[in-house]
């Protein structure tokens, strides 16, 4: 399967960098959030301080290059590029499923800890993949890439699309239980573009899951990549779906006040998005095909330039809205649009936030 496997890999790299693999219609209703203005902020630009801890982990940024490829020499050459940007800027930085590493030992793309030493740096795998695999085998394939905790992706709408994606998604929650008390490393749980609903937040709250990935719709629609990538009956199904899921802020909003830490992925695209995600309650935000345009510039420091940038934005955005950091910013008072607000649960925290009221 390794052929099939790589050629599937650098299949989803040209989609990505080359075709209309976004969401059609549906957003990610990051831009029914209004962070409210405080034209007295009363401190310096200077002290805006936007690190955050994720996993143990002190980042400089608030902000995680989120999973995006690997398995292949083209691949290496991202992820090498991906992670020393993380190393300079203070980001953590996620593989792309590393079933290529698991399943045949494949390391290409999967070795990046010399050019990002100090780097928050974590695996990814699927769940269809570690229901198969011992906790050993997991743990001996983030040692290998030196990752220090695992994101496991839930991908239910894509592998039904894929042709050669999985079909039986038993045993799901019983695995990941399974990895939280014996995998030795932080367990992630990532959707990867359909959301996270509140009821399937508290099932992996109840398995013992401390840190997700919300992966939520508005963004990169992987069931647009399959069915553009396949032909025949899949990829009619994939038109038909393109646009399933929860939208990245609905997801945030949905679990929120779960407990966890929560990374916001899915279409965010500067940092004002980010400043939306981390007002409703995000920990940290996860930037994926945005930057691979850059990842693959000819310029070697595109793609820290832009994430330089995006702190940039971060810090701008905490300052206007008067919080020194981001743990400020959560809880300062929020605006939410009409199309997201059926998505906050009743008696949530952010309820009580939304006015907009003054602070005394």
């Amino acid at each position: 399967m390794t052929d099939v496997h790589r050629s599937r890999k650098d299949q989803h790299l040209d989609l990505c960098l080359g075709a209309d693999v976004g969401f059609r219609q549906r957003t990610t209703l990051l831009e029914e959030v209004e962070v409210v203005h405080d034209a007295l902020p009363d401190f310096a630009l200077e002290s805006v301080d936007p690190s955050v801890t994720l996993l143990g982990r002190q980042l400089r940024l608030p902000v995680v290059i989120s999973a995006i490829t690997g398995g292949t020499e083209r691949a290496e050459a991202i992820n090498r590029r991906l992670a020393a940007a993380a190393q300079a800027e203070g980001t953590a930085f996620g593989f792309g499923s590393q079933r290529l590493l698991l399943e045949e030992g494949i390391r290409t793309g999967f070795e990046v800890r010399d050019v990002a030493p100090e780097t928050l740096i974590l695996g990814n795998i699927g769940l269809a993949q570690a229901r198969r695999a011992s906790p050993e085998a997991l743990f001996e394939m983030l040692e290998i890439s030196g990752a220090d905790a695992l994101c496991l992706h839930l991908n239910v709408a894509q592998e039904v699309v894929q042709a050669e994606g999985a079909r039986d998604f038993r045993a799901g929650l019983q695995t990941i239980q399974r990895l939280v008390e014996e995998l030795g490393k932080p367990l992630v749980v990532k959707e990867t573009g359909c959301g996270l609903s509140r009821s399937v937040g508290m099932r992996l709250r109840e398995a013992g899951v401390t840190c997700v990935d919300v992966g939520g719709a508005g963004g990169t629609s992987w069931v647009g990549v399959e069915a553009l990538r396949t032909a025949g009956r899949p990829a009619r199904v994939g038109e038909t779906f393109w646009d399933w899921g929860i939208p990245t802020a609905a997801s945030i909003a949905q679990v929120h006040d779960l407990g966890f830490e929560i990374v916001a992925t899915g279409g965010l695209a500067n940092g004002l998005d980010a400043l939306r995600a981390l007002a409703l309650g995000a920990k940290a935000v996860g930037f994926a095909r945005h930057l691979l345009p850059y990842a693959v510039d000819p310029d070697p420091d595109a793609v820290r330039i832009r994430i330089e940038e995006i702190g940039d934005e971060i810090r701008m955005g905490l300052l206007l809205a008067g919080a020194r950091t981001p743990e400020d910013l959560r809880t300062q008072p929020v605006v939410i649009g009409p199309r997201l607000l059926p998505w906050v649960p009743p008696g949530a925290p952010l309820c009580e936030r939304r006015c907009g009221a003054p602070r005394g």
